[in-house]
């Protein structure tokens, strides 16, 4: 591909003003709802203080190596996902579909936790929620139908209002692009956020009983560093952490102007993200603590992850609190400010792909793609039924669709089409930490074995029964069914043809960046 050809596509696509907001982008899709409510939990109940050794080990073992892996094929290949894995080899681009059918189905739920959050920063106010925060969550509030019922088509008018407005302004912030949109987003959100919780967590800490619940999180237990399942569970932690192995890191890498220090930028993604979640954790578990002193309780009875700790347990703080309400907005619209950034990416990718693929403006593949996953996510997630449908989709694309995608996308890239020493050379073109050796030897081996063995402890567990107590068809439906389809729709939209003037080598400049 000429310079010209080069730069005129890099034009039509956008790209980040500059590393800061590459790095703001980064962290803004890592940090997320899951570094406030799953991984305090995730800490606790695999050795607290003790969790912190095997944590650090999947973070420079896993993470930050997979992180590079997904920065390097996007920023060599200056394309989205599909698009990077076709120009490393045509038969590669299934996986970069496989990911962007993932980003899919993550959307449309996500979308709801989000307006569940906006619902519940201004119930904060006056705790709307009364006296039992569980009875009202699912009862006044998701209005939630028995899953015997299966899918309903009653929709909740408390749900389906928020969710309209997280929509509406998602689908504002994409359309204005890769700087004005995405970039400005995370340059705006990620400091703020970081300031909210800042707040937040010295509001906690000055609870009565927040020691107790700090004391709860980090008491170690060593022993629990000779179970292979706490090793699994950190690394599990850090793969879905770190929003690495679905093609989020993947296109916004390639959005990174081409002389961009990629290893020393993800570096700083890496440990930023897992300092915003020891800051979570800290936080959570000092609320944790008050909730448990003011009940008689020990911490362990009212610990609690997901959405049981966001909508139920929070809301319960925050009614006993001095100062709950303020405690309340501050929890609540960090949720919403970690969600935002996290779905702009999610919606990137895919949005990305499709302007890729097909010739589009931004505006028009913008609308294309949100709008109808705007809709099943109203259909979906706006009726009585929302809770059960969320709670199957999430485990099982998160589960059978991220791990499997990852794993694959490794062993293909390593071993079917050799590009690990090409990739590296091209991350020791303007990196600051040189990737050598140790780095295919971690990608080639060692990830795909750990995952690979998470993966099938997850699918041990899940086969063992009917997962949540859930009936079955919709378990196939929306738990194995979905995690199927990806893979499916994925190979059908590699048949497609590409739009005639996609190139399909390497852009000339990303060559010339090799050393």
């Amino acid at each position: 591909m000429t310079r010209e050809i080069a730069a005129t596509q890099e034009a039509r696509r956008g790209a980040f003003s500059s590393r800061l907001v590459f790095i703001f982008a980064a962290i803004g899709s890592a940090v997320g709802l899951g570094n406030i409510w799953r991984f305090p939990y995730v800490a606790y109940d695999n050795g607290g203080g003790a969790f912190i050794l095997p944590y650090l080990v999947a973070l420079l073992t896993a993470g930050i190596p997979f992180l590079y892996l997904d920065y390097a094929v996007g920023h060599r290949n200056r394309g989205s996902a599909p698009l990077s894995f076709a120009r490393m080899h045509a038969r590669a681009e299934f996986i970069g579909w496989w990911q962007t059918g993932i980003c899919a189905v993550i959307a449309v739920y996500y979308a709801a936790i989000i307006g569940w959050s906006l619902r519940y920063m201004f119930l904060s106010v006056d705790k709307g929620w009364g006296a039992d925060p569980a009875q009202f969550f699912t009862g006044q509030f998701l209005q939630m139908a028995d899953p015997a019922l299966g899918v309903t088509l009653d929709f909740v008018p408390g749900i389906v209002v928020p969710l309209i407005v997280i929509w509406v302004a998602v689908i504002a912030i994409m359309a204005l692009g890769v700087q004005k949109g995405v970039g400005a987003t995370s340059v705006i959100f990620i400091p703020v956020l970081v300031v909210a919780f800042v707040i937040l967590v010295v509001q906690a800490l000055l609870l009565p009983g927040a020691i107790d619940g700090l004391d709860a999180l980090f008491t170690p237990n060593w022993s629990a560093l000779g179970d292979t399942a706490v090793w699994a569970a950190a690394f599990g932690q850090i793969f879905f952490s770190l929003s690495i192995g679905f093609g989020i890191m993947i296109t916004y890498a390639s959005y990174a102007g081409r002389r961009t220090d990629m290893t020393g930028s993800g570096l700083v993604v890496g440990f930023a993200n897992s300092g915003f979640e020891l800051l979570c954790g800290i936080g959570v578990f000092a609320a944790l603590g008050f909730m448990a002193q003011a009940a008689g309780v020990e911490v362990s009875e009212v610990v609690a992850s997901g959405i049981g700790l966001a909508f139920v347990a929070f809301p319960t703080i925050i009614s006993e609190a001095p100062a709950g309400a303020f405690l309340g907005v501050l929890f609540f619209a960090s949720l919403i400010l970690a969600g935002i950034t996290s779905l702009v990416s999610i919606l990137e990718v895919v949005i990305s792909a499709i302007r890729d693929k097909f010739e589009m403006t931004r505006i028009g593949a913008t609308m294309v793609v949100s709008l109808p996953l705007a809709v099943v996510s109203i259909t979906l997630f706006g009726t009585t039924s929302t809770l059960t449908v969320l709670d199957i989709m999430d485990n099982f694309i998160n589960k059978f669709g991220i791990l499997l995608v990852a794993v694959v996308s490794m062993l293909v890239v390593a071993w079917v089409l050799r590009g690990l020493p090409t990739l590296a050379s091209h991350l020791n073109a303007y990196g600051s930490i040189p990737v050598k050796g140790w780095w295919t030897l971690l990608i080639a081996f060692f990830v795909p074995i750990v995952l690979g063995f998470v993966l099938a402890q997850e699918l041990r567990d899940t086969l063992a029964k009917t997962y949540g107590g859930y009936p079955e068809w919709m378990v196939a439906v929306f738990g194995w069914g979905i995690a199927a389809a990806v893979i499916v729709v994925g190979a059908l939209v590699t048949m497609v043809r590409w739009r005639p003037d996609t190139p399909m080598e390497i852009p000339a400049a990303s060559l010339e960046a090799q050393p």
